[in-house]
């Protein structure tokens, strides 16, 4: 049976609220709440992969290739209910669970990622990132809504000031995929948290302005990528107008979850503003399908950096070979895997922490056993705003008659002579 399509309400999304275009005349978008008139033009090409084609000659049989390589349409009619997820899935008892308890917590999936999950049981790891269940609703020491207190070090809306040099500016609430475990819960999705209007990314962009000590501004949000191309060059270039930021990085998880999003135009526009780094967001080794090696590839031929920032996961990815696994893929489309993050403690997000025995363990059976590229920095961001602290197994044992006695990846015993 074909999915009823779940399309957004002016209620859940404020800004660049992609509406059907009109059928004649050229689209009319919303940025700001002001109207802009685009222009029909002809699809680019994007891979649509054997998985996604199967799923949507399934439920999606009128719609054409270029369709669903469209990140409007993909966005308009993203799984937002069980009600519409129960039309390509069986419910575990864990999630109809869930359902039953009829709470308002949102829930987001592209098709493109749904197809990835359509036909596995519950257990299947992308499933168990984008699909809550019961668990979810056990409250556990510690738990907090905003566990790494950024709302204290906002001096300004939209900005996190707490490393002198860098900021935070999170220009959006808005993600095109809701995961379970995400930090930033209390804020993502809240109809007050939406896309940022002109007043709030001017009176940020002025705070960064006037703050000659920031270097490094990090945009995310929520997505900032699900923004429109012209907002998101408003940003870059507010802030590239300012001499003392010397690189802009952008945080996205849309390459994983709406690789159709990084088009060619996108690209053009993002290569002028240099030095520009991004910061993705991937979680499993079944993330990397055709659409998604495109979309880095077309970034990295961009001269993007880009690096990879994925949540240690309980039953997801905390097995050393899959997460080995998942960072050789990442360095085959260029994209170097930067932090490996214990799992923030969220409200009802225990049965995704590991303990931090396993991220080291992980650690340990990389070094030494794959090359130093595919080895991030495994970290944990302190409750409370302590900011990013780097774990490591003890390599430095000992020191000794002005030796220190090191241990390497096989655990044989090292002396190296460190007189001063």
């Amino acid at each position: 049976m074909k999915p009823k399509n779940t399309l957004m309400s002016k209620s859940s999304f404020v800004q660049e609220d992609i509406d059907e275009p009109p059928q004649s005349g050229g689209a009319s978008l919303l940025t700001n709440g002001h109207a802009i008139k685009t222009t029909n033009v002809e699809p680019e090409y994007f891979p649509v992969s054997e998985q996604s084609s199967q799923f949507r000659s399934i439920y999606f049989p009128e719609v054409s290739n270029d369709k669903w390589s469209d990140w409007k349409w993909q966005v308009r009619n993203s799984y937002t209910s069980f009600e519409s997820l129960e039309k390509v899935l069986t419910l575990s008892s864990e999630e109809k669970g869930f359902k039953e308890q009829s709470l308002n917590l949102p829930i987001r999936i592209t098709p493109y990622y749904i197809a990835l999950i359509a036909g596995q049981d519950s257990l299947q790891p992308l499933r168990r990132t984008m699909l809550p269940t019961l668990d979810e609703l056990v409250m556990s020491p510690g738990e907090e809504s905003d566990p790494l207190g950024e709302e204290h070090d906002s001096p300004v809306p939209l900005i996190i000031h707490r490393y002198p040099d860098r900021v935070l500016f999170l220009v959006t609430g808005f993600c095109s995929a809701f995961c379970r475990y995400c930090t930033r819960s209390h804020m993502v999705s809240k109809k007050d948290k939406m896309h940022a209007g002109t007043p709030q990314i001017d009176r940020a962009i002025n705070y960064i302005r006037q703050h000659t000590e920031i270097r490094d501004v990090i945009i995310s949000g929520g997505d900032p990528l699900t923004l429109s191309d012209e907002r998101i060059e408003y940003l870059l270039s507010g802030l590239r107008s300012i001499d003392h930021v010397e690189m802009i990085r952008l945080g996205t998880k849309i390459p994983a979850v709406l690789p159709m999003r990084i088009t060619q135009k996108l690209v053009e526009m993002l290569k002028k503003y240099h030095p520009l780094y991004m910061s993705l967001h991937f979680t499993h080794p079944d993330e990397l399908t055709p659409e998604t090696r495109e979309a880095c590839i077309r970034l990295a031929d961009a001269g993007i950096p880009l690096g990879s920032q994925t949540v240690l996961l309980k039953g997801v990815n905390d097995d050393a070979e899959v997460y080995r696994k998942l960072t050789h893929e990442l360095l085959k489309v260029r994209v170097k895997p930067y932090y490996l993050y214990q799992c923030d403690p969220i409200p009802g997000s225990a049965h995704f922490r590991t303990s931090v025995e396993k991220g080291l363990e992980i650690i340990k059976k990389l070094r030494g056993f794959t090359s130093g590229y595919a080895i991030p920095h495994y970290v944990i961001d302190a409750p409370g705003g302590g900011g990013k602290i780097p774990l490591l197994p003890e390599y430095l044992v000992a020191k000794e008659n002005g030796d220190v006695i090191l241990r390497n990846y096989e655990d044989k015993i090292y002396r190296y002579p460190d007189y001063s």
